[in-house]
């Protein structure tokens, strides 16, 4: 084994709290169970081992289940776990820069948003979180996580399934099968691949079961216990084929990691070869272990077109945890200056880009540091540069904003309050990645012939959500800010509306450009048309509508961006963005109720959607002793979960109240659900 592995695997197990949860004699003795009473409702992500059980005792906030026992019936989380939000299908704009491959060159981006075990499955009351929003960029997301200590088999909870799936992202849950020297055990590998006396393989059966019933798009496969033979390889090899063709009647996909070889052994071949190329042939793609060579990559591209495969289906693993951008990578065995990447990559554990940041970090400090490592040091993906050579340098952008109505809030899925109407809801922070806004994909083009502003997606204020865009610079010139890579159709009654302010400054001469062509070649400017949406003075939020008629009443818009002008500095903000032709209505749910309720705040509460369109989401309310309401939560599900709650003074019963938000925020009729204290 290269001694590179133990190093990194070191450190992957490490930040999955497998370290901690290698259990001694004493340490199990010591442990307890979670939940300790009935009165615990949180709901948490689902986690596995394929059979059989660790000996001794959980440790505390860790239970061990079995993934053969699971069933939907019994699942008494799936309603929280259960992503409702469909695969969008996607397109490729023209690249901004001339450096970007459209439909060549992918990325797969496999991320741990918390430990394997007490993941809350719809989001918390934080707002420190691994807020993911370069979507346009990631071709494959991996849930990653597991451990000896909590389980092996994870699946990944609704909110980032219902992030991804709205910006064209599947999602995989993961499959880790760890090292003996971390705890792994052979027995689990031989769980996993099992055959009974029908020879069918029924825990492949149950990852179907599963990824069907929570919503989410395949399995990664990562089996790095060693002691196989050549038997358990072959056995290995079954259940792949298996696992894909019970999949592939529902559009799942498997990816398989390059540890384990045909003859059963853990033995990393960091490119593809006679070793692991019939796991290659069994799965959707592989991920390349980290030590590849330039010559091993293009090996690796040639067997798999004389397989008749796709070279970008293998993913370059690029081991980004512990330095991110630092990270030393040979680029052009990748992406070769000029000529067609050589396969695709994949990043591992690009969350450093919160995680490296120290204790009190804030949305804003992330979102800066999350920016630099997908877009560059410029910060602009129109003109990349740099050592770190960023996705949006090498890949096309994609966008999935293809019909009406589409509204954008410029919400990242967490924040420090919650806004709607540019009015605070609730001052609690939050984190909740299924509530977030398809966001522009380019962050951030930028147009001028004077000073570049600094243009960031900004948490001191919100029209809805927690984030605004925010603009803040000399606008000396007229500057332009891109916005979304569109196709969305163009009527004389298209109307598009914007929520803005000006914080300080100004006044500020507002445009709405649209673009009803796309550029002819990869980093030629968008030709916008620009419309007057307003000049605006500091002070409050406000509305303002502009009619596309004017434009010819027909054709295809392909891209939305705002000019702006003054005289001096600014900071202005862009609250919200909606292009509409007709108005909106949108059907309330219906019964509401309390399943669930303990001594303590604690709350579990369902409903049933209405027939027809699904909404947006659902924003769940307490409505206070003053007739006034208070924002709790909002998910995709049909199910809600809130604790913390007290009684007022005098109040005998608390209510809430339920609302659907359709795509342009509408609100539906609400509804209301009491319970006594």
């Amino acid at each position: 084994m290269p001694p590179t592995h133990p190093t990194r695997r070191t450190v992957v197990l490490t930040s999955a709290a497998a370290a901690a949860a290698l259990l001694t004699p004493a340490g199990a003795a010591a442990a307890a169970p979670r939940r300790k009473a009935a009165a615990n409702l949180q709901p948490y992500a689902s986690y596995w081992f394929p059979d059989s059980l660790p000996s001794g005792t959980p440790g505390e906030g860790i239970v061990w289940r079995s993934l053969l026992d699971w069933t939907p019936e019994g699942d008494a989380d799936l309603a929280f776990n259960r992503s409702t939000v469909p695969l969008a299908e996607r397109f490729t704009p023209v690249p901004v820069n001339a450096s970007a491959h459209a439909d060549k060159a992918r990325i797969a981006s496999l991320v741990s948003f918390h430990p394997t075990a007490g993941n809350p499955a719809q989001g918390a009351a934080t707002a420190d979180y691994y807020a993911l929003t370069h979507w346009a960029y990631i071709d494959e997301l991996v849930f990653w996580g597991g451990s000896s200590g909590e389980g092996i088999v994870l699946a990944p909870n609704a909110p980032v399934v219902d992030a991804a799936h709205r910006n064209g992202v599947p999602v995989l849950g993961n499959v880790f099968l760890p090292p003996a020297a971390y705890g792994g055990q052979l027995r689990w590998t031989r769980d996993l691949v099992q055959q009974d006396a029908q020879g069918r393989f029924p825990v492949a059966e149950k990852m179907v079961q599963v990824a069907r019933a929570y919503g989410f798009d395949g399995w990664f496969v990562n089996a790095e216990t060693g002691g196989g033979d050549a038997e358990l390889g072959a056995q290995m090899l079954a259940f792949l084929k298996e696992l894909k063709r019970l999949g592939a009647p529902h559009g799942l996909r498997i990816t398989w990691y390059d540890a384990m070889t045909k003859n059963g052994s853990v033995d990393w071949q960091d490119e593809l070869n006679a070793s692991n190329q019939d796991f290659f042939l069994a799965s959707d793609t592989m991920f390349v272990n980290f030590n590849w060579t330039a010559a091993k990559l293009a090996s690796s591209g040639r067997l798999a077109q004389d397989l008749d495969r796709d070279r970008y289906e293998l993913w370059a693993g690029v081991d980004v945890e512990s330095n991110g951008w630092n990270t030393s990578v040979n680029w052009d065995a990748v992406l070769p200056e000029g000529a067609a990447p050589v396969v695709s990559y994949g990043f591992y554990r690009p969350e450093w880009t919160r995680n490296h940041l120290p204790d009190g970090r804030t949305p804003g400090q992330f979102h800066a540091a999350d920016d630099r490592f997908w877009t560059g040091e410029s910060l602009d993906p129109s003109r990349p540069g740099g050592s770190w050579r960023a996705p949006a340098s090498a890949v096309a952008d994609r966008s999935t904003v293809t019909g009406l109505p589409f509204a954008c809030s410029f919400n990242t899925g967490h924040g420090l309050k919650w806004y709607e109407g540019g009015e605070v809801r609730s001052d609690a922070p939050w984190n909740q990645l299924g509530l977030q806004d398809r966001l522009p994909g380019r962050r951030w083009v930028v147009r001028t012939e004077g000073a570049r502003p600094q243009v960031t997606l900004d948490f001191a204020d919100a029209w809805r959500g927690g984030s605004s865009l925010l603009v803040d610079g000399a606008l000396d010139t007229p500057t332009t800010v891109e916005l979304h890579a569109v196709r969305l159709p163009l009527s004389t009654s298209t109307v598009v509306r914007l929520a803005q302010r000006v914080e300080s400054g100004g006044p500020v001469t507002v445009e709405l450009g649209v673009a009803l062509r796309a550029p002819e070649r990869p980093g030629d400017p968008m030709a916008y048309a620009f419309l007057p949406a307003g000049k605006i003075d500091a002070g409050g939020w406000s509305e303002a509508d502009v009619r596309l008629g004017s434009l010819g009443g027909s054709g295809t818009v392909h891209g939305l961006a705002v000019r702006l002008t003054a005289s001096g500095p600014v900071k202005w903000r862009l609250g919200a963005l909606a292009v509409r032709d007709a108005d909106e209505q949108v059907a309330p749910p219906s019964g509401l109720k309390v399943d669930k309720a303990s001594g303590d705040g604690q709350f579990r509460l369902s409903w049933q959607p209405a027939s027809g369109a699904a909404p947006r989401q659902y924003a769940l309310y307490r409505v206070l002793s003053d007739g006034s309401r208070r924002f709790l939560t909002g998910t995709c599900a049909h199910a809600a979960y809130v604790q913390g709650l007290k009684a007022e003074p005098g109040e005998k019963a608390v209510t809430f109240e339920l609302r659907a938000v359709g795509e342009l925020f509408t609100a539906s009729e609400p509804i209301a659900a009491t319970h006594p204290w």
